[in-house]
């Protein structure tokens, strides 16, 4: 993208915030439902994951699936305008929150929040540090335009005076300095990163390369781990984010048998909500050796 379609295209976010909930989210379904005619490669990729994924259902039941997947998806787009840009006061009115979003603040082990890919992942982000004033990373993959990445950047640290991202390409140390020093870690463990670091374990019955960090950060740090399921809800209700109970289960001495449940408790979510699940990520693009693409 072109210097004058980035500054177009964050002006166009900027104005966006303004619009009440309601409309940005209509906007934003009627932004996914052009994207499910125009986007074939990623509306091919979420039907052949749901025929994975769900094959007994019938190819019309996925299919619609899959189209109110993609109007959750472009809500998601649209209302990082309010996640951006919108102020503190009205954020706190639109995330609703569930448990106890201040677990780090008061546990006597560095926290992993759990989180995997839903549509309202960046306001779980959002959440843990608009709710609770502990020190906390994350990693991200960075972008190629710069201005792009800076501003992604900037919209998910504004409220985390003591918050760090670090780009996936660098190397873990920094983010294991941040952890030993206490901060809190916001760890997204459900996508596909290639063989390095990682198992074949079943996602819904299918073997997925699955980043085995989770269990092994979690064992060598003596970290809790808190499941975080972020919602997106109807119209303009706003959004739900719920902090479970730390896992009692996880981390074991196993990591492989851990990566596993893990992925057992992520299928369990999808069930809940199998719409807002990030479908468009090629989950099963590695394949054990021997095996061919299943795209």
């Amino acid at each position: 993208m072109t210097a004058f379609g980035t500054r177009l295209l964050l002006g166009l976010l900027w104005l966006l915030h303004w619009l009440p909930m309601p409309l940005l989210a209509a906007l934003g379904r009627g932004l996914g439902r052009l994207l499910f005619r125009l986007a074939g490669s990623r509306r091919r990729v979420a039907l052949r994951n749901l025929a994975l994924c769900f094959p007994d259902w019938t190819p019309q039941r996925r299919l619609a699936l899959a189209h109110e997947h993609f109007q959750w998806l472009g809500r998601s787009i649209l209302e990082r305008s309010l996640l951006w840009y919108a102020p503190k006061e009205r954020l706190k009115q639109l995330i609703h929150v569930e448990g106890d979003v201040k677990l780090a603040e008061h546990s006597p082990r560095p926290v992993m929040w759990l989180v995997p890919h839903f549509m309202g992942l960046d306001v779980a982000g959002v959440a843990t540090l608009l709710h609770q004033s502990h020190p906390a990373c994350s990693m991200y993959q960075q972008q190629s335009n710069p201005a792009m990445d800076a501003v992604i950047r900037r919209g998910r640290l504004r409220f985390g005076d003591h918050a760090e991202i670090f780009p996936r390409s660098d190397k873990a140390l920094p983010l294991i300095r941040a952890i030993r020093k206490g901060h809190a870690f916001f760890n997204l463990p459900d996508m596909d990163f290639g063989e390095r670091d990682a198992a074949f374990v079943p996602f819904f019955g299918v073997p997925a390369a699955t980043l085995l960090a989770p269990s092994r950060m979690a064992r060598a740090l003596g970290m809790v781990v808190q499941p975080v399921i972020a919602e997106m809800l109807p119209g303009g209700q706003g959004y739900h984010v719920r902090f479970g109970e730390p896992f009692t289960h996880f981390p074991t001495d196993d990591p492989v048998a851990d990566t596993a449940a893990m992925n057992r408790w992520i299928e369990d979510e999808i069930r809940r909500n199998p719409a807002q699940y990030l479908w468009v990520h090629k989950r099963f693009k590695t394949r054990p050796p021997g095996e061919p693409s299943l795209y």
